[in-house]
């Protein structure tokens, strides 16, 4: 088994305080990083920086290393002077850093039974983040499907393990017949992993904006139709607004306000596609001249209608 110089990992002295150990691991870490560095064997290197800062980082474990001395030179055979002991807790543990790989032997020798540290509280391999995000979009948009250009900003940690906002540029693929709160997930487009771990996902949650003629629930799609009062009293065949263009729809007699009406098939592609809901409302014609007024008349004595007929009685 190696001797490891720490101190000569870090390129710091043998009196360096906290700051100058912690501000050398970062230089180094920054450099050798395996998501970000060029250099040659920057992971193993980026190992061993992890492992020294772990050392002397840590009073006691610090302390523990400089009882082995200064005559030690790096690479050098080495074995526990006579009398070492491990400390309590007895059963070795396994220290981890990028990448999955163990702590040197030499490290478990030393330090093996010491609880917490860097390995056991921290894998520098983690999976990015999941995203979530909303996506609004037209009701065109949604029917027809096309392509969306998002400026995103989103939290991911960075070398070490300090989270920070990033801001990126997605083209996005709408699918034709998406529909209201419906949610795309874009694999691998979340937050970045670290040490060369998998890419979180981002999920877009779709909001259909309101349209002027349609409201959306899922793929079904809802549209109020204004009937005039003979319509709606005798029955009529009107041209009505769909999705994918007009059709003529029949109005059965006697309909009422607020009656729903279904056009199977005519809401947002799918398997299966959405229907449209046609919900009747009558209007009135305005009585604006006095022939108006006087037709309402005549309709009011010769019909005797009451509409309230129903509420007698109660």
């Amino acid at each position: 088994m190696q001797y490891k110089d720490y101190y000569r990992i870090l390129g710091v002295p043998r009196t360096a305080n906290e700051a100058e150990i912690k501000q050398a691991y970062r230089r180094l870490a920054r450099k050798y990083h395996p998501d970000v560095s060029k250099e040659p064997g920057a992971e193993e290197r980026f190992k061993e920086t992890a492992e020294a800062y772990e050392v002397l980082k840590d009073p006691a474990k610090r302390s523990r290393y400089d009882q082995l001395g200064n005559d030690w030179r790096a690479g050098q055979e080495f074995r526990p002077p006579p009398g070492w002991q491990q400390s309590p807790g007895g059963q070795r543990r396994t220290y981890t850093v990028g990448g999955g790989a163990d702590f040197s032997d030499f490290f478990e020798t030393l330090f093996g039974g010491l609880g917490g540290g860097f390995g056991a509280r921290q894998d520098y391999r983690r999976r990015g983040e999941d995203i979530h995000q909303r996506l609004s979009i037209s009701l065109e948009e949604a029917l027809q499907g096309g392509q969306r250009t998002l400026q995103l900003t989103s939290p991911e940690r960075d070398w070490h393990g300090q989270l920070q906002q990033r801001q990126r540029t997605l083209n996005v693929k709408i699918p034709a017949g998406v529909g209201d709160g419906q949610k795309i997930r874009l694999g691998g487009q979340g937050g970045r992993g670290m040490a060369g771990a998998d890419n979180g996902d981002l999920y877009l949650e779709i909001h259909i904006q309101p349209h002027p003629l349609f409201s959306v629930s899922e793929r079904d799609v809802t549209l109020t139709l204004p009937l005039a009062p003979w319509e709606a009293a005798l029955g009529a065949r009107v041209e009505v607004p769909t999705l994918s263009g007009s059709v003529t729809m029949t109005i059965p007699a006697n309909a009422r306000s607020g009656q729903r009406l279904r056009l199977r098939g005519r809401g947002l592609p799918g398997n299966p596609p959405g229907d449209q809901y046609v919900v009747l409302s009558i209007v009135n014609p305005p009585v604006d001249s006095e022939r108006a007024r006087e037709l309402f008349q005549q309709l009011g004595r010769e019909l005797a209608f009451d509409p309230r007929a129903s509420l007698r009685g109660r």
